[in-house]
């Protein structure tokens, strides 16, 4: 039954317009209820399809938690709230990433609207701070928007299997990349990618997966495999360190050694790449502490069966002198390698166990310092307030290398390493207004 229509003044004319307008919109607001009425139903959302990923850092009293969502449908979630509750006394203190509150042991977390879409196979984190005494068990279900969620998928596992730790390449020969690759939970792997430190250098998408470069510049590269799988869960490799050069070259590892008085130490040779003859490497001292000196292995001749079967060079130290020596593995048409050699008091045994360290720290071979120098293969250009995993993690690798430097230069009286990696520092880890154009906002009187 429609409501009386309203009075209308004026002419008979204006009377008729106003009264089919009137019945017009009457008409309109009684639509919805008729289609309603006869029984239309509404559209619903995709059924959610998720993942929930729990991470925690504990220190005893309090924790952080870490949580990623990700979308394993196949249309994007909209909106998004997760649920979830423990066993124990955590009190929820303050959250990011979303809107947090706690009801009992019952804690839910809102989208904060800008990370409220989820495309399938994207992922989002939010996480809080909690305090708790006694035991702090994680939770074992997670829901969003009303669905349990999958357990956390395991990333797949990557291997780079070639190049070998340490190779020696000329450039322009072929570096030959490969990896192996295996996904979790009924997974596939759909791809592989090689990486010349954060340079993507190209893609294999089926198994063995291979790359072949030859464009690498000269000097040191860091090289890495990431692997993709078919639920979207992604994992790189260890990096694996190696050398191009201008042209053939002498290998000596490792390039730091420490030898106490009236002992001895030694570091082995090979060569780069295959020579069509026999090769004779000559290693000799060539500068600093006299009290060091080449006792076997002076001469090494290399064939081309034998060229990469690395072959040792001792290096023995009288009994009263200290300092360090340069001493030069070189061969005619090879560009030559170095190595510095550190004599120490008699008494000075863990001086000598730390020089060995720091030479398999330091060996480019071992992918543990970026070509950069920074030892954790990332550039700073992000800063953001705690709890802050990324700028921690810069500030403890910055911390540990100038630690590492200025321990170096204790031992072996050479402090141009701790100015170095200061400088490094400084180059690095400070982002410049171009990286980060909003750290001019950074109020440091309005601490986290």
């Amino acid at each position: 039954m429609h409501p009386a229509l309203p009075p209308t003044p004026g002419t008979g004319r204006r009377r008729r317009a106003v009264r089919r307008l009137w019945t017009a919109v009457v008409a309109a607001l009684a639509l919805p209820l008729s289609m309603l009425a006869v029984g239309t139903v509404p559209a619903h959302a995709a059924t959610v399809q998720c993942s929930v990923d729990y991470k925690t850092n504990d220190w005893g009293s309090g924790f952080t938690a870490d949580l990623t969502i990700t979308n394993r449908g196949t249309d994007a979630i909209n909106g998004w709230t997760l649920a979830y509750a423990y066993s124990g006394n955590q009190k929820l203190s303050n959250g990011w990433n979303g809107t947090w509150s706690q009801s009992g042991q019952s804690i839910t977390v809102k989208d904060a609207g800008y990370n409220g879409t989820i495309a399938a196979g994207a992922a989002v984190s939010t996480g809080a701070q909690f305090s708790y005494t006694g035991s702090n068990v994680a939770p074992t279900s997670f829901a969003v928007n009303g669905t349990t969620c999958a357990g956390a998928h395991q990333p797949p596992v990557t291997v780079l299997t070639s190049p070998s730790a340490g190779a020696v390449y000329t450039q322009g020969d072929a570096v030959p990349l490969a990896a192996t690759a295996a996904a979790a939970d009924n997974a596939t792997i759909s791809k592989v990618e090689f990486y010349d430190d954060t340079t993507l250098l190209g893609t294999d998408t089926s198994a063995p997966y291979t790359l072949s470069v030859s464009n690498l510049t000269v000097g040191s590269h860091s090289l890495v495999a990431k692997a993709y799988d078919s639920l979207g869960a992604s994992a790189s490799s260890t990096p694996v360190g190696i050398t191009v050069a201008s042209g053939p070259a002498v290998v000596a590892s490792p390039t730091q050694l420490g030898v106490q008085q009236g002992a001895t130490g030694s570091f082995a040779v090979s060569l780069s790449k295959q020579p069509s003859a026999s090769v004779t490497v000559s290693v000799a001292r060539t500068a600093g502490n006299t009290g060091l000196s080449v006792s076997a292995g002076s001469s090494l001749t290399f064939t081309p069966s034998n060229w990469s079967t690395a072959q040792n060079v001792t290096v023995a130290a009288d009994s009263s002198g200290t300092g360090t020596a340069t001493f030069t593995a070189s061969a005619t048409g090879y560009t030559g390698a170095t190595v510095t050699v550190t004599e120490l008091a008699a008494s000075k045994a863990y001086d000598a166990r730390f020089l060995d360290l720091y030479g398999k720290i330091t060996n480019p071979a071992n992918g543990y310092f970026s070509p950069q120098g920074i030892p954790y293969h990332s550039v700073e250009t992000l800063i953001v307030e705690a709890p802050d995993q990324g700028h921690e993690t810069t500030s403890e690798a910055y911390s540990y290398l100038l630690w590492l430097q200025a321990m170096y230069g204790k031992v072996t009286g050479d402090w141009s390493r701790f100015n170095g990696a200061w400088a490094l520092m400084e180059k690095y880890m400070i982002p410049t207004h171009a990286d980060q154009p909003t750290n001019s906002f950074y109020n440091p009187s309005k601490p986290a």
